[in-house]
């Protein structure tokens, strides 16, 4: 067997650590800055492959023609792909004997696009999976390989359930990879009639808002958690929240009260029991220290509902 490999993010990692001895080629995202010094820093992909010893390239433009003949040139049976971040030109799909094989984090055709897994955290799905598919020149429109089906715990956020897809992930591919490298496995038209779209996630989504029910914003602090982050706007800056559960109800809209749960900011219809927190430019910390910090008491206004929208 003989794949390249292209991916960038956690989400891909397992499923290269699985297929490493028939990877021939990794191809990432170029080192890009990051953190307080604004330090280049490599993709997870690229960190475990460099671990593993294969070799690794880093185009800016994996569409560039010059970088195609490459692929081309190593006379692959497939290319496999796991949450790159960029489109592949159907002459770099067709480098390959099979063509393009991706991993995709939704139950296809449901959620095609960037943010699979956060979308499905956002819209409370309770069922996500992953989708391996023939790729096209489409946004995950090509045909269905095979689909695993996992619930989504209803605590769980995107970080843990990225995780366990990208296991799941590892698992599906390994079992499949050699009947990708012969191109015999089966495929099924997806229907686009029933296809929705995850969309690039704006920082702005992650604001939660005390005048929306707690159950949706729960999942709005699911969905954006670890990433980009969900956080509340208060008088004196953000506020980052890092863990929280669903709390009880019969609190007002942006009114903490301490409870037998912990400290409970009300919304308006529930409530959120804030764990970890984080006020702009300090540590995180439990929100028992937050709130002793700031000298709030049970029953003080947090947030001030007229400004959470």
């Amino acid at each position: 067997m003989r794949f390249a490999y292209f991916g960038t993010s956690t989400f891909a990692v397992p499923a290269l650590e699985r297929l490493a001895e028939s990877v021939v080629l990794v191809v990432t995202q170029p080192d890009r800055p990051s953190g307080r010094g604004h330090r280049l820093q490599p993709t997870p992909v690229k960190v475990k492959a460099l671990e593993l010893g294969l070799p690794v390239e880093t185009p800016e433009k994996a569409r560039d023609l010059e970088f195609v003949e490459r692929i081309r040139s190593l006379d692959l049976d497939a290319l496999i792909v796991a949450a790159y971040g960029q489109i592949l030109s159907v002459k770099l799909l067709e480098s390959a004997r099979n063509g393009g094989i991706n991993l995709h984090g939704s139950i296809l055709p449901k959620y095609r696009g960037a943010a699979p897994i956060q979308r499905a955290i956002l819209e409370g799905e309770m069922e996500t999976g992953v989708t391996l598919m023939q790729m096209d020149k489409g946004m995950d429109t090509g045909d269905m390989i095979d689909i695993v089906r996992t619930v989504i715990q209803p605590d769980e956020t995107y970080g843990e359930l990225q995780d366990r897809l990208a296991q799941l992930a590892a698992d599906q591919v390994a079992d499949w990879a050699p009947r990708l490298a012969r191109g015999d496995y089966p495929r099924t038209i997806q229907n686009s009639s029933s296809a929705t779209h995850a969309a690039k996630v704006e920082k702005s989504e992650a604001e939660l808002s005390v005048l929306r029910p707690a159950k949706g914003e729960y999942d709005r602090f699911r969905a954006f958690t670890p990433a980009p982050g969900a956080f509340l706007t208060l008088p004196e800056g953000s506020l980052r929240i890092h863990e929280a559960r669903l709390g009880p109800g019969g609190i007002s809209a942006g009114r903490l009260e301490q409870r037998s749960e912990g400290w409970a900011l009300g919304f308006c219809d529930g409530s959120l029991i804030l764990k970890t927190v984080q006020p702009a430019g300090k540590r995180a910390m439990a929100a028992e220290d937050y709130v002793n910090g700031a000298r709030i008491r049970s029953g003080d206004q947090l947030v001030n509902p007229s400004e959470s929208e």
